[in-house]
């Protein structure tokens, strides 16, 4: 099977403008960004380390064709969805909707950042939350807690301690949930033909703009 990202790279060659338009959600809008900088500097998490590149930087990286350095970059995964960027925004480019489509593209095809912490919780939470409807919280904590190593897992789980119990008195934590057993929506098989059939419309979509 041939690498996902080198397929998109030979299709969209020197074209990274129009692989982010048709293959990230919301890409299109991409090139109606006119550099202002108001998305960046409306941004509470603007001047975090983790911020590479602000909104603006990004769509500027892109009509530059710098596909490694915009695939690979961290500031995406940063967005917080407070909106104050799309607000702020003199053209209304939905800024948060076009920053976590490149990330989602990004993660599809495998060019994401490892060990991002946003990207990994974004990632547990989904696949938590797949299975059953509901989000698994013993599953979740621990796949966060321990994802850095045991010790590190345990050091956090023993300072948790107090809020975990909280969780479990409140019935939002429940220990049968290790053996999948808590909390569940009833209907789990029409939850996964309904996510079956947005990736069947996403695919259709996708196929649409190439």
């Amino acid at each position: 099977m041939r690498d996902l990202d080198q397929e998109m790279a030979d299709r969209y060659r020197n074209n990274f403008l129009k692989e982010i338009e048709e293959q990230a959600e919301m890409g299109e809008w991409v090139k109606l960004c006119m550099q202002c900088g108001l998305c960046s500097g409306s941004c509470p998490t603007h001047f975090h380390d983790g911020w590479d590149h602000p909104p603006h930087e990004i769509f500027m990286l892109i009509r530059a064709g710098k596909r490694d350095e915009v695939l690979q970059a961290k500031g995406m995964w940063m967005c917080t969805s407070c909106y104050n960027c799309y607000v702020r925004c003199p053209r209304k480019v939905p800024v948060t909707h076009v920053m976590h489509g490149i990330a989602e593209y990004a993660y599809r095809i495998g060019r994401s950042p490892k060990g991002q912490s946003t990207q990994h919780l974004s990632t547990t939470f989904w696949n938590n939350c797949i299975q059953t409807g509901r989000v698994n919280e013993l599953h979740l904590t621990q796949t966060l807690y321990f994802k850095d190593g045991f010790l590190a897992g345990l050091k956090k789980f023993i300072e948790m301690s107090r809020i975990g119990l909280g969780l479990a008195r409140a019935g939002r934590m429940n220990p049968l949930e290790a053996i999948g057993a808590g909390h569940k929506c009833k209907d789990t098989q029409g939850i996964a033909a309904m996510l079956a059939k947005a990736k069947e419309l996403e695919a259709r979509r996708k196929e649409g703009k190439g």
